[in-house]
């Protein structure tokens, strides 16, 4: 398992979900703590490219070892794409959750939702 980190680069979420934003596009995943509390992943239960994700909103799951847990959407869009990856091999999401082991792309549909995300620093402050 990778060591604990947030990169500077990202919007986080409090459910500990993230986002990496380009453009109109984002790309979701979810944080070091969040996996680390999971434990080893074993399955990831994709959406459908095409369908909705609603800001606050469950839109997938993820299975660990431990139990099934809900992944929130940070924002709201359209899913463009799924990280083929996890089919084979979820346990990216525990070895490199900020890199292989994102989740979905997703258009965006609302920009101003931005502002409600936090930064790195009030996220990691958020866990204490």
């Amino acid at each position: 398992m990778a060591e604990a980190s947030y990169p500077e680069d990202l919007k986080y979420h409090p459910e500990h979900d993230w986002a990496r934003i380009d453009g109109d596009v984002a790309t979701f995943g979810i944080t070091w703590f969040a996996q680390d509390a999971l434990g080893e992943v074993v399955f990831f239960d994709a959406p459908e490219v095409g369908s909705t994700v609603t800001k606050d909103e469950s839109y997938a799951e993820i299975e660990s070892v431990k139990a099934v847990s809900d992944v929130i959407a940070p924002l709201s869009g359209e899913i463009l794409e799924v990280n083929p990856a996890l089919e084979d091999a979820p346990e990216s999401i525990n070895e490199s959750s900020y890199e292989d082991g994102w989740l979905v792309k997703v258009r965006l549909s609302d920009l101003a939702e931005l502002e409600q995300l936090q930064d790195r620093d009030a996220y990691v402050a958020s866990l204490d």
